[in-house]
């Protein structure tokens, strides 16, 4: 990253890794209760959201504490298009080789001002689209016969990340559901995994029933729908996968 080329910056020595497993070791703010939070402020007062995050310092040597960041997939979003010869590639880059062999013509990628894609909020799909991904995941990269992620990324990305707290990350992957008050640790099985969105928007992957679970409706905190007590109910509704 610019922000960090100065030789005596610490933030030199955050690798993509530490990124992608939220280790990075940057300040950031994660709260949505408080308006002046660091991840609503990037989300809708900077034109440039990945630097907002990068000029962020260290609270933490890089790879040392783990912290869920919403500006750290920015910063990665970042990173990736300074490995393309053009914007216009960039930005078709996920539609070529991952939306069009999903087959999810519904799939929106947004940018930000400054041109980088929004990796922490701005993808829009439909259901059905979300469940393509999930597919894909469940189907260890492949799709239709075609393998579209490298052979390994899904097991690295479901490799929990050095200190997260008992073990409930990946590189980018949700391994558990959060508590729930009054339910504690929702009763799915130990290989579901989760991408997990705003307001309880959620795709569920779990590969020992085969099944892919998209849910977009919006839920405040508190209200009707709750991942603890609603997914496990669906989930059981499917047997065990028995090959």
């Amino acid at each position: 990253m610019p922000e960090w080329r100065d030789e005596d910056d610490p933030r030199r020595d955050i690798s993509l890794d530490d990124l992608l497993q939220m280790s990075s070791g940057l300040s950031f703010d994660e709260s949505y209760d408080d308006p002046l939070a660091d991840a609503t402020v990037m989300l809708f007062a900077r034109g440039d959201m990945a630097k907002f995050a990068a000029d962020k310092p260290l609270l933490h040597p890089p790879g040392a504490h783990w912290a869920y960041s919403s500006g750290t997939s920015n910063i990665v979003a970042r990173v990736l298009r300074a490995t393309f010869a053009s914007d216009e590639d960039y930005l078709r880059y996920a539609h070529k080789r991952l939306f069009h062999p999903l087959g999810m013509k519904s799939a929106e990628f947004a940018p930000d001002a400054s041109g980088t894609l929004v990796g922490s909020s701005y993808l829009y799909a439909s259901a059905r689209d979300f469940a393509r991904l999930g597919l894909l995941y469940l189907q260890d990269g492949v799709f239709a016969g075609e393998r579209l992620l490298p052979e390994g990324w899904i097991d690295y990305t479901l490799a929990p990340a050095q200190d997260a707290p008992d073990g409930d990350y990946g590189a980018h992957v949700w391994l558990k559901l959060p508590d729930s008050e009054g339910y504690g640790e929702p009763p799915m099985p130990d290989d579901a995994y989760y991408f997990l969105g705003y307001d309880e928007q959620i795709v569920a992957v779990v590969p020992s029933r085969d099944v892919v679970i998209v849910r977009l409706g919006l839920t405040p905190k508190g209200g009707a729908w709750d991942h603890a007590k609603d997914l496990a109910p669906i989930v059981d509704a499917f047997p065990p996968r028995t090959h």
